[in-house]
């Protein structure tokens, strides 16, 4: 089957929404394989403040995201449901050019109801969207395929890059490849004790310009010289990351367009300390890094990237 023929999108959206934690901890569902997850909360004193502290660093990440011109769609959390990582919505949904809009099915039984009717509603209203493809009637056969998390989608060369795993169902990959016009690039992790690497987008993130890559962590070197191989004829600068930059969660980072026309890397402030001032210095020819202080959510297993979930949908004509 050929893939479709769908309209281009750029690479950094403009756009992103990002929902505000209200009962945010560390999802004891979700730590048997996120090597990046620190810890579960003890007593609910602790678990207050630890929530408490989520929420103040997620309104300073929006506050420097707008004041940096991106524009940000904030939706709360209800809280009235266990949704401890609800702070990460670009596992459950993603946008695309053309109006298109997928919802995927998620590993972790808590996680399932991050997904919101109330959110894609609002996208229909405010941005043209065409079709919503639901993929979460899979969850009960054990088949997953948790967003632009498990994978990492170069929006212009149409590919979908992804590290096996069991939040990454090839099935469920192929079906979506087919049906949003992406090429899948699948390829094996390795951490240094051996663990495939959980989400994709902690070890990758394409950008209009350049790469950050954890080559070190694809397991064959056959694999390894294949992904490098593809990604230099994207014709990307190519900036490897070191398995320790992984864990500051480096890679974990995504380009966004301003609305003055520029580009920005959102990352945390944790990866950009991680960074060479050689690596800055080739990421910020072409986008100026946006840190972000997140150091109590990325106690979950996620950081900043995992935060945005990218709009790459056309906006509806004011007053629609």
């Amino acid at each position: 089957m050929h893939a479709p023929r769908l309209p281009a999108s750029v690479q950094a959206p403009a756009a992103v929404v990002m929902v505000r934690p209200h009962r945010f901890h560390p999802n004891p569902e979700t730590a048997a394989d996120n090597a990046f997850q620190s810890g579960a909360c003890g007593a609910s004193a602790e678990t207050a403040r630890i929530a408490r502290q989520a929420r103040d660093e997620f309104d300073a990440a929006v506050h420097r995201l707008e004041s940096a011109g991106v524009t940000v769609h904030r939706f709360d959390d209800d809280g009235r449901h266990d949704t401890p990582d609800a702070v990460f919505p670009n596992n459950w949904f993603s946008t695309h050019a053309g109006g298109r809009v997928a919802l995927y099915p998620m590993c972790s039984p808590n996680r399932r109801r991050e997904r919101r009717a109330d959110i894609i509603e609002w996208l229909k209203r405010y941005y043209r969207v065409s079709d919503v493809v639901d993929y979460s009637g899979h969850e009960p056969d054990d088949r997953f395929l948790e967003g632009t998390g498990a994978m990492v989608l170069d929006q212009v060369g149409r590919l979908a890059w992804v590290a096996r795993s069991r939040r990454a169902d090839p099935v469920l990959l192929e079906r979506f490849c087919a049906q949003f016009g992406y090429e899948p690039v699948l390829f094996d992790t390795a951490d240094a004790d051996g663990r495939p690497v959980y989400h994709t987008n902690v070890l990758m993130c394409i950008a209009t310009d350049f790469v950050l890559v954890g080559a070190d962590l694809i397991a064959s070197p056959g694999q390894r010289a294949e992904v490098l191989r593809r990604l230099h004829d994207s014709g990307r600068d190519i900036i490897t990351l070191s398995e320790a930059q992984i864990r500051e969660f480096a890679g974990n980072a995504l380009e966004l367009s301003t609305r003055e026309g520029g580009r920005r890397l959102a990352l945390s402030a944790r990866a950009a300390a991680a960074l060479t001032p050689a690596q800055r210095q080739r990421i910020e020819r072409s986008a100026p890094l946006l840190p972000l202080a997140v150091p109590t959510i990325e106690r979950a297993g996620g950081s900043v990237r995992c935060m945005l979930a990218g709009i790459h949908l056309a906006p509806r004509p004011s007053g629609a």
